[in-house]
C-alpha cells in the first residue's frame, strides 16, 4: 500500500498540467475546426443526423472504430486485465465476438430500410406511434447508461492527470466535458462528429499500438516475458491465477455468463452504432465499413492484452487499484511509466478524445431518436418541417448533455468497461429482440415490439437497480452503507435478454390485431436487396 501511495506522488509530481491540458486544449481546437468546417454544409435533415449519406465504406468503417472504442475500450479494459488477467480479457473477446452478430444480421438489413434512426426499421410495417415512442424511450435509456460510463471515464482521467481527487474538482471536469461534447453536436451534426471519430480512432489505434511496441520491446519482443513479469510482480498477490479463468467470476459463473451474453449480442442494439450505416450511400458500403471496424477493433483488442498486462508488469495492480481514478487509471500510469510527463500529456489527450467523440455520437443518436420518432411522426403526425425537426434535435442535445453531467458526477470511481457492459445489456434486452422480429419474422406484431421494447428495458434497468452495483457494498454507486440489493448477479443480461425475446413472441402470438402482409412482404424485399430504399443524397 505504501509503495502504491509513493508511485501516485511521484507519477503525480512527474506530470505537468500545463502540458496535458495544452495537448488536450490543441485536439479540442484542431477538431472544433473540423466540425465548423463541415457544418457550412448542413442543409437537410439528412446532413445533420446522417452526413448526407456521404461517407465512403472505408471512412465510416474507420468512425465506427471510433464510435466504439470508447472510454470502455481504453480505460476499463486496460485496468481490468491488469487487476484481474484473463477475466479483464474477456471484456476485449465479448466485444469484439460482438461485431459478428452486427455484420451477419443487421447491418445491411438496416441500412435498407431505414432513414435515419432504429425507430424507421421497427414502425416500417408496424403502427407508428406506439413504437416509435418505445424505441426512442429504449434509445434515449441506452444512450444515457452509455453516457455515464464515458463521464466516469473523463473524471478518473483528470484525478490522475491534474491530481485533482476532490469530487467538486471531478464535477467540474465532467461538466467541461459534457459542454464541449454539446458543442460538436450543435455545431457540426453527424458530418462534424464523425471526422471528430475518424481523426480520434486513428491517434487511439496508433498511440495504443505505440506502447504495445514499447511494453514488447522492453521484454525482447516476448509477450512470454510480459506474462511471467506480471505473474512476478511484486504487487501481484494472485500469482499465476491472472493466466486462467476465473478471478474475477469464478465465485459466480452466472455473473461470467451474464455479461458474456450482454456483449455478444449487445452491439446489434446500440442505436448510436446502427445509425453509423445510415451515414453510407449504399448497403455494399454498409458491410464494407463494418469489416473495416471489425480489423480495427480486432486490432485494437490485441493491443489492450498487451497494455492490460504490461502495466500489470510494470505498474503494478495495487498501485493502479490505489491510483486516483482506480482501475481506469492503469494505461496512463503505464505511459507515465514508460515515456515520462509527454507521452501521458499524449495518451491522456487520446483518452481524452475518446471520451468526446463517443459521447458526441451517442447525444447525436439520442437527440436524432426524439426529435425524429417523438416530436415530428408522434407529436407532429410527420408534418414537420427539416428545419424544425434539427432545431428540437439541437435542444434536445442541450437537455441530454445536462442529464449525463448530472449522471456523471453520480458514478466516479466506477469501472467504465463494466458500466459500458450495463448499457449493452439494456440493449441487447430492449432493442436486439424487437430488431431481429421485425427483420425476419412476418407473424411479428405491434403489440409484440412494444412489449419487448418497454419489457427488456424495466426489466434491465430494475435488475441493476436492486443488483450490487447499485447497493450493498464498498463498490457499488451507493456505497456499503445503504443496501438494498436483491438481485445477486451485477449484470441483468441472463435474465432480461431472454424476457425482451420472450415478452416480443408471446405479445405477438396474444395480439388479435395482425399487421399488413403487404407491408412484410415489401419490408424483407428492402431489406434484403435494397430495393426501394431511399437514394443516396449527394452535395
Amino acid at each position: 500500500m505504501n509503495r502504491a501511495v509513493m508511485f501516485a506522488a511521484e507519477a503525480s509530481a512527474a506530470q505537468n498540467p500545463v502540458l496535458n491540458i495544452a495537448i488536450f486544449l490543441a485536439f479540442v481546437a484542431v477538431t472544433m475546426v473540423i466540425v465548423i468546417r463541415a457544418s457550412r454544409s448542413n442543409n437537410s435533415a439528412a446532413d445533420f443526423y446522417a452526413g448526407g449519406r456521404s461517407f465512403t465504406g472505408r471512412q465510416n468503417g474507420v468512425a465506427i472504430a471510433g464510435d466504439y472504442l470508447s472510454a470502455a475500450s481504453f480505460l476499463g479494459i486496460c485496468g481490468a486485465i491488469a487487476i484481474y488477467g484473463y477475466d479483464g480479457f474477456l471484456y476485449s473477446i465479448g466485444f469484439l465476438v460482438a461485431w459478428l452478430v452486427a455484420l451477419l444480421l443487421v447491418a445491411e438489413l438496416m441500412r435498407n430500410t431505414a432513414k435515419f434512426t432504429m425507430a424507421d426499421v421497427l414502425s416500417f410495417r408496424l403502427r407508428q406511434r406506439p413504437v416509435r415512442m418505445a424505441a426512442a424511450l429504449t434509445t434515449l435509456a441506452v444512450s444515457f447508461f452509455y453516457l455515464l460510463a464515458q463521464m466516469a471515464g473523463a473524471g478518473g482521467l483528470v484525478s490522475l492527470l491534474l491530481g485533482v481527487e476532490d469530487k467538486l474538482g471531478q464535477s467540474l471536469v465532467v461538466a467541461v466535458v459534457g459542454v464541449v461534447m454539446i458543442l460538436y453536436v450543435l455545431i457540426g451534426g453527424m458530418k462534424g462528429t464523425t471526422w471528430v471519430q475518424i481523426i480520434k480512432a486513428v491517434l487511439l489505434i496508433a498511440g495504443a499500438g505505440a506502447m504495445s511496441i514499447w511494453v514488447l520491446a522492453l521484454k525482447g519482443f516476448n509477450f512470454a516475458a510480459v506474462l511471467d513479469a506480471a505473474v512476478n510482480n511484486p504487487e501481484n498477490v494472485n500469482g499465476d491465477a491472472i493466466l486462467s479463468p476465473g478471478l474475477q467470476y469464478g465465485a459466480n459463473p452466472l455473473d461470467f455468463v451474464s455479461l458474456a451474453l450482454a456483449l455478444v449480442l449487445g452491439t446489434a442494439g446500440l442505436p448510436h452504432v446502427l445509425m453509423r450505416f445510415y451515414t453510407v450511400p449504399t448497403a455494399k458500403e454498409a458491410r464494407r465499413s463494418v469489416v473495416w471496424a471489425i480489423w480495427l477493433i480486432g486490432i485494437f483488442y490485441l493491443f489492450t492484452l498487451v497494455l492490460g498486462y504490461g502495466a500489470a508488469a510494470v505498474v503494478g495492480p495495487e498501485t493502479i487499484a490505489n491510483a486516483p481514478g482506480g482501475q481506469n487509471s492503469a494505461a496512463p500510469l503505464l505511459a507515465a511509466e514508460l515515456g515520462g510527463p509527454l507521452l501521458l500529456g499524449f495518451i491522456s489527450a487520446v483518452a481524452f478524445a475518446t471520451i468526446l467523440a463517443v459521447v458526441a455520437g451517442l447525444t447525436i443518436t439520442a437527440s436524432a431518436s426524439f426529435a425524429h420518432d417523438i416530436y415530428n411522426s408522434v407529436i407532429k403526425k410527420g408534418k414537420a418541417t427539416a428545419k424544425q425537426e434539427v432545431r428540437v434535435a439541437k435542444i434536445t442535445t442541450i437537455v441530454i448533455g445536462a442529464a449525463a453531467i448530472l449522471g456523471g458526477i453520480g458514478v466516479q470511481g466506477q469501472n467504465v468497461a463494466f458500466l459500458v457492459a450495463l448499457a449493452f445489456a439494456v440493449a441487447a434486452s430492449a432493442n436486439l429482440p424487437t430488431i431481429l422480429y421485425s427483420l425476419f419474422w412476418s407473424k411479428f406484431t405491434t403489440r409484440g415490439a412494444v412489449w419487448s421494447m418497454v419489457g427488456g428495458l424495466l426489466a434491465a434497468v430494475l435488475l441493476i437497480t436492486f443488483s450490487p452495483v447499485v447497493s450493498g457494498n464498498e463498490t457499488a454507486m451507493l456505497g456499503a452503507g445503504v443496501d438494498f440489493a436483491i438481485f445477486p448477479l451485477k449484470n441483468p443480461g441472463i435474465v432480461s435478454i431472454p424476457l425482451g425475446f420472450f415478452l416480443g413472441w408471446i405479445g405477438s402470438v396474444t395480439d388479435p390485431k395482425r399487421e399488413s402482409k403487404k407491408l412484410a412482404a415489401e419490408m424483407e424485399v428492402r431489406a434484403l436487396t435494397g430495393y426501394g430504399a431511399e437514394p443516396p443524397v449527394n452535395h
